[in-house]
């Protein structure tokens, strides 16, 4: 993914209402009226959100006769969790450092004990 993508889904992502939207397409499609229900605002400010939301990638729109569902498209997620993972070393490194200066500071009794 281009860090541009990459970029997207976490501008995506920063906003709690895109979230929620996201958290109920897990569930299925849904159309923008349906999206909209849990909100207080309007389908407009719903179909703003759901534009930044197709940017990134995250949601797409399909047509079903009249209807316009939106769907959860998981892949930019995917790729967002594995470069976050890159970190995950780092900070189980630094957790083991820390676990390694508490146990030292009961051992000699310095942790307030």
């Amino acid at each position: 993914m281009s860090p541009d993508l990459l970029d997207a889904t976490f501008a995506a992502l920063a906003d709690p209402t895109r979230r929620a939207i996201l958290a109920r397409l897990t569930s299925g499609e849904a159309t923008v009226t349906e999206l909209a229900a849990p909100f207080d605002m309007s389908q407009p400010a719903i179909s703003k959100h759901l534009k930044v939301l197709e940017r990134a990638g995250l949601v797409s729109r399909g047509r079903d006769a009249q209807r316009r569902p939106c769907r959860l498209e998981a892949r930019p997620l995917k790729v967002a969790t594995d470069w976050l993972e890159t970190y995950r070393g780092y900070w189980e490194e630094s957790y083991q450092r820390l676990d390694t200066l508490l146990d030292e500071l009961k051992a000699t009794g310095g942790a307030g004990e």
